[in-house]
């Protein structure tokens, strides 16, 4: 009996239950979309002797191998997870044999699959401070796209600083902080070998600004400043054969197969392009104010 009171006088106290039958719906979520290009897979592109291409023919996702096991730069998108797996078969690396995972930078086009690999490998995920809360936050909070392109979150096993090396196996992956596209952007840089000469290797971030506010960004007040040094820093680097984490920014052709490097351009030739399209954004969105 003191039970039936007692929850007579718990109903008694809500509220009457109210329709909002006259206000709009909840908006419906919105996937992040790419081009197709981006998700087709491709078999595994030999750059080096230790050096290959696995991702799809329009987002780069370089696996090294060496003795010790084998080092991934990039992922791609979240749903490309099997399709990397697969390829890392094909190349003869178990899961167990995948040991870094080393990014460009935390969006989710290149680290959207990091914390499933994770999870299905033995790799360990190495970023620079600025990268790992990024990473942490599975993309949300992002400086220019706020919610827009988030993933599945993942926490960095290791911190790097500028300059600092990995080593696996005998090669050396060196950190060179190249921030603007985001303020954790790296480059990595390694010596492979071709023809049995050695061949260094230099993985270049974006230098792209799509749609971001310059001058003037609260979020980011030295942006343009960044950018300046990033240019120099790319064009410093150890640079035999440059790779983008977008194939297209460096005019590689994937799909092209041994062709795939009749177009590419050095370093100092993307930096150069890049700066130049960057002083054209900066110059257009000086005039709009």
């Amino acid at each position: 009996m003191r039970g039936s009171l007692l929850a007579f006088a718990l109903t008694a106290t809500l509220p009457a239950t109210q329709t909002h039958a006259n206000e709009a719906p909840l908006p419906q979520l919105r996937a992040y979309t790419v081009d197709a290009s981006w998700l087709q897979p491709m078999a595994p592109l030999q750059i080096a002797d230790h050096t290959w291409q696995i991702g799809t023919e329009n987002l780069t996702a370089l696996l090294v191998q060496t003795s010790e096991g084998a080092v991934l730069l990039d992922g791609g998108m979240p749903q490309m997870a099997d399709h990397l797996l697969a390829n890392m078969k094909t190349r003869g690396v178990a899961p167990q044999d995948l040991r870094w995972i080393l990014l460009s930078h935390a969006h989710a086009d290149h680290a959207g699959p990091v914390a499933e690999l994770k999870r299905r490998t033995a790799a360990h995920l190495v970023a620079n401070a600025e990268s790992a809360v990024l990473l942490a936050r599975g993309g949300s909070n992002d400086l220019h796209f706020g919610d827009g392109i988030t993933y599945p979150p993942a926490s960095a096993d290791r911190i790097v600083m500028d300059g600092e090396t990995v080593s696996l196996g005998g090669i050396t992956f060196t950190a060179h902080f190249m921030p603007g596209h985001t303020p954790g952007s790296t480059a990595w840089t390694w010596t492979d070998t071709r023809d049995g000469k050695p061949l260094r290797i230099a993985y270049a971030d974006s230098l792209s600004a799509p749609g971001y506010q310059l001058r003037g960004n609260a979020r980011y007040p030295r942006l343009v400043e960044d950018y300046r040094r990033s240019f120099a820093t790319v064009r410093g680097l150890p640079c035999d054969r440059l790779l983008t984490p977008h194939p297209g920014a460096s005019r590689w052709d994937y799909a092209a197969g041994s062709k795939a490097a009749v177009n590419a351009m050095s370093c100092n030739a993307y930096a150069d392009e890049a700066e130049k399209k960057f002083d054209a954004q900066l110059a257009k969105e000086t005039a709009s104010h």
